[in-house]
Formats: structure tokens, C-alpha cells, sequence
């Protein structure tokens, strides 16, 4: 299982600031850009990871319909053509040209409420050689991992939060899964910027019998 610093780094941004922060609302997913086999993947993955969260989804958010657009394109242009997609996510040109620059796969963008919580999450998949080679259910339950709560961003560059089983199938990391069921604990606060919140993450940790 995670200690304490490895918890921390997971939700310490490169320039030292811990953020953590997690869904205050039911998740309501829409996906685009994609057939309907693989929106069944995506979905499916949505859901088991809000089950291994102790969180849940709804068909509609009652505020902005879907709070959690999934969007798969081959180029990060194509975002641009997007009707109302610039009302969604301000700056959309300049978050497009940044991303371009670094050869970017994927990109999140998440809106908070007044809480600090999550109400909004909008994640971008860029298809290219790299990701067309994972496998759909691979690559579905990672995004759906890195929706779930704000990670740092440097979390997961090295090392995958999901595992193979032996089977060929992948899950959620058991350390990953007891964490983020840790994170949705009821107790536990939608929001924090305090180091002392991993060690309340710990302390809810699964530990190995």
C-alpha cells in the first residue's frame, strides 16, 4: 500500500503546491468521437471506478446536463471546429496551440464550485501512434482514473495507475482503488491545499492482512 509521502506526491504539483480535489456532484458522462462498442467501454469504466470510489453517476447533471465530456479526435484542431466548445473551456485557442506545441495526447480541463470540489471535468484523447496501439478497455479505465479526483501532474509519467491480471485483463491498482476510496470517504473534505490532508488519506487506506 501507498505511505504517506507517496500519497502527498500524488496530489503535489510540479511548482509545490498540494491541491487535492474530487467530484462534489454525481457524474454525468458523455463521450465524443467514438462508435457505440467503444462508448460502452468508456462508460463501463466510468462506472467501475465510481464503484471502487464508493462515488456514483446520474444520467444528467441538473446544472450543465453532462459534467464530463470525453472528447477522441486525431488532431488537436479539430477542437476548434467544435460548436460552443470556447464557452466551456475559456482560452480553448491558446490551451490548443500550447498543446499542440508539447505533441500532447491528452489534456484535462476541470471547473470547481464554490467548495473547491469538482463539478466539471473535460478530458481530451488525442488518437495517435501510441494510443491507437492500447487497448480500448486500457485506455478507458486510465482516463477514468485521472477524472476522478485532481492528481498532481506529474502523477502517473512514470508509473501506470492500473494493473494487468493475469488474465490480460487491466484493473485499478488495489493502492490506487483504496485511495481513492479513501478520498471519497464521507468524512473526508471535498477540497484541500494542506500537506496534513494525505495523512487523513492514509489513515483510511486499506492495509494488507
Amino acid at each position: 500500500m501507498l505511505d504517506v509521502n507517496e500519497i502527498e506526491k500524488l496530489f503535489t504539483r510540479t511548482s509545490g503546491e498540494y491541491t487535492f480535489a474530487r467530484w462534489g456532484r454525481a457524474i454525468s458522462p458523455v463521450v465524443f468521437g467514438i462508435n457505440d462498442e467503444t462508448l460502452k467501454v468508456v462508460k463501463g469504466a466510468i462506472e467501475a471506478v465510481c464503484l471502487v470510489s464508493n462515488h456514483h453517476m446520474a444520467e444528467t447533471d441538473p446544472e450543465l446536463g453532462s459534467n464530463a465530456m470525453f472528447f477522441f479526435f486525431s488532431d488537436w484542431a479539430e477542437l476548434l471546429d467544435v460548436p460552443k466548445l470556447d464557452v466551456l473551456v475559456p482560452d480553448l485557442a491558446a490551451m490548443v496551440a500550447r498543446v499542440s506545441a508539447a505533441d500532447a495526447n491528452q489534456y484535462r480541463v476541470f471547473r470547481f464550485d464554490e467548495e473547491g470540489a469538482i463539478k466539471a471535468c473535460f478530458t481530451f484523447i488525442r488518437m495517435d501512434t501510441h494510443l491507437r496501439d492500447v487497448p480500448a478497455e486500457t485506455l478507458a479505465l486510465s482516463q477514468a482514473v485521472q477524472m476522478m479526483v485532481l492528481w498532481s501532474d506529474r502523477a502517473f509519467l512514470q508509473v501506470s495507475p492500473l494493473a494487468v491480471m493475469d488474465g490480460g485483463g487491466v484493473i485499478v491498482k488495489p493502492e490506487i482503488s483504496g485511495l481513492l476510496a479513501a478520498a471519497y470517504d464521507a468524512v473526508m473534505p471535498v477540497a484541500a491545499s494542506d500537506p496534513s490532508h494525505a495523512l487523513r488519506l492514509s489513515a483510511r487506506m486499506p492495509r494488507k492482512q
